[in-house]
């Protein structure tokens, strides 16, 4: 009987197979990882990456919760470039080319006077007076614009004019005017002239303003009478949709309220900002919600307040001028209107996540898309719709938003009593200094004593030097006082006081009910008036080495 050998396979081939086997699964796990990473991967910003001051300043997050310095305030006037602001806007200031012109056609009209007595009595409509104002206001006040005058009237002596005119200050990118009005003492000049010889402060020349406009409000049954000069530059009304054929012939973008209310107003405006670029990208007319919520970090009671004006914080005006809004309770009021009168309902897109892209609702036709908020933080947060893909494609409008007039004239008002002419210092303390693990000398380099001997080498002795600062102990920078002209802002308080223009014009706004000077407006004004300073000195950048954000992070 014959034995039978077993067959075998060549022990190389067995080897061969399984190392293409092992390839094989090799290949397919990485096609799998990379198809996951394709799915899921978000570029950077391209916009952002270009704008890392910005960037710095506003998306400092964590896991999709903001937790930034609001030491400092910035919006669009702050960040817009000086070219942003367009002829149409721009009126030509008053130069020396201008006065020269002027003097030129008095000279052929001949105006001028050949006896200097007559000069003694100032006649204050003469043009030459004028003239010669406008020359000593050039001369003496460098950082500021003068953008117009008005014909002077009489002082209170014979050799006294008051002069009110328009200006802007070299340090405010945008076109907003501002308003100042002075006494001025006249002496006689060379050839018979008018000559300036002294200047009173800001607003003295109380004959020259505006008419006093009186309010009457009641407070326990008597009557309260506020004088105030109100700022008729400011139309910050809120506009309507017209006629039920205006309201549907519109295309909008309405966002439900979501997590972002009663956080940070960085946090608010990011999102803020992504909700109007977006209707832009659209070619939408955005619906804004003018209630805010103030978080707690700014409010005087230390607890979330809603029901905030968004114009007591921001310049409404501008933002409609720029930007196609419409106030939500008049489009509400609208829609539930048309379709209680029509038996066609309007069609909406609702859109219940932010992972449906802009662009992918860039050809919807519906009158409006609805965006709806309704996920648990972070996933309801505005600004989501802005990252990933869509950060390509949406660019926040900066410069739609700036800081409320109103807050700004309190700004002009602060710097205007220094003359123009004063240094600053921002002061970071409040619970930075405390954390002595992220900011281990913080504390001590902000010490009265470190900061009188930095400041010594940086500003000199006897100027005018404001404190913006978040300390709130008042009596904290008294050494200061040893060397320098010290400015707090609670100094100017008179400036929000219920006798001032600032609270006449909000209790308007608020349907008679007085509106608090809260944390933001503070840092607001604390910040502006930081930027208008000759010499600014910074904590983290002259004061102390800690870094900004934390130990470790410079």
């Amino acid at each position: 009987m014959k034995e039978s050998i077993p067959s075998t396979e060549p022990i190389g081939q067995n080897l061969i197979k399984l190392i293409s086997n092992l390839c094989f699964s090799v290949f397919v796990f990485s096609v799998l990882i990379f198809t996951v990473i394709a799915i899921t991967y978000q570029p950077p910003d391209p916009w952002l990456e270009s704008a890392p001051a910005i960037t710095k300043l506003f998306t400092q997050s964590e896991n999709a919760t903001f937790k930034n310095d609001n030491s400092i305030l910035k919006t669009g006037e702050d960040l817009v470039a000086a070219s942003a602001i367009t002829p149409a806007m721009a009126v030509e200031p008053i130069t020396e080319s201008v006065i020269e012109r002027s003097e030129e056609k008095l000279t052929n009209l001949s105006v001028k006077s050949s006896d200097c007595e007559e000069l003694r009595i100032v006649n204050c409509s003469d043009p030459l007076v004028l003239i010669a104002v406008e020359r000593f206001n050039l001369k003496v006040f460098k950082s500021i614009v003068f953008l117009g005058y008005q014909t002077p009237v009489n002082g209170s002596k014979s050799d006294e004019c008051d002069v009110a005119w328009r200006f802007r200050n070299k340090k405010e990118k945008s076109w907003r005017k501002y308003r100042d009005f002075r006494r001025f003492k006249f002496g006689i000049g060379e050839n018979c002239t008018y000559k300036v010889k002294h200047a009173s402060g800001w607003h003295s020349g109380i004959n020259a303003r505006r008419p006093t406009r009186v309010n009457s409000t009641r407070n326990g049954g008597s009557p309260k009478i506020v004088p105030t000069i109100r700022d008729d530059e400011i139309n910050d009304t809120i506009p309507t949709l017209g006629s039920e054929m205006n309201f549907m012939m519109g295309r909008y973008l309405y966002y439900s309220r979501g997590g972002d209310y009663c956080k940070g107003m960085n946090h608010y405006l990011w999102s803020f900002l992504c909700g109007l670029g977006e209707a832009m990208y659209l070619n939408r007319t955005f619906v804004m919600d003018l209630s805010v919520c103030l978080a707690g970090t700014y409010s005087l009671s230390n607890k979330d307040e809603e029901g905030k004006d968004f114009r007591f914080y921001f310049d409404f005006e501008h933002l409609k001028e720029v930007a196609s809004i419409v106030e939500e309770g008049e489009f509400v009021r609208d829609w539930k209107k048309w379709d209680r009168n029509h038996k066609r309902k309007i069609p909406v897109k609702k859109v219940v996540t932010y992972k449906t892209t802009p662009m992918q609702l860039k050809k919807d036709k519906s009158p409006i898309i609805w965006r709806q908020f309704d996920a648990p933080e972070p996933e309801n947060y505005w600004y989501r719709v802005c990252e990933g893909q869509a950060a390509k494609y949406i660019d926040r409008p900066w410069h739609a938003l700036w800081k409320s007039k109103r807050l700004m004239n309190i700004v002009t008002e602060i710097s205007g009593q220094m003359d123009w002419d004063f240094d600053a210092v921002h002061v970071v303390r409040g619970e930075k200094a405390q954390n002595k693990v992220l900011w281990p000398h913080l504390d001590a380099d902000t010490s009265p004593d470190a900061l009188l001997s930095k400041l010594q080498g940086l500003v000199q002795p006897w100027r005018n030097l404001f404190v913006a600062t978040n300390e709130p102990f008042y009596n904290y920078f008294d050494k200061l006082r040893s060397q320098y002209k010290v400015h707090l802002l609670g100094d100017y308080k008179i400036l929000w006081s219920n006798t001032s223009e600032w609270y006449n014009e909000t209790l308007l706004l608020n349907d008679g009910r007085p509106v608090e000077f809260d944390g933001y407006m503070r840092v607001a004004v604390d910040t502006e008036v930081l930027y208008r300073a000759k010499t600014r000195v910074e904590t983290f950048y002259n004061l102390t080495k800690d870094c900004k954000d934390g130990i470790n992070t410079c």
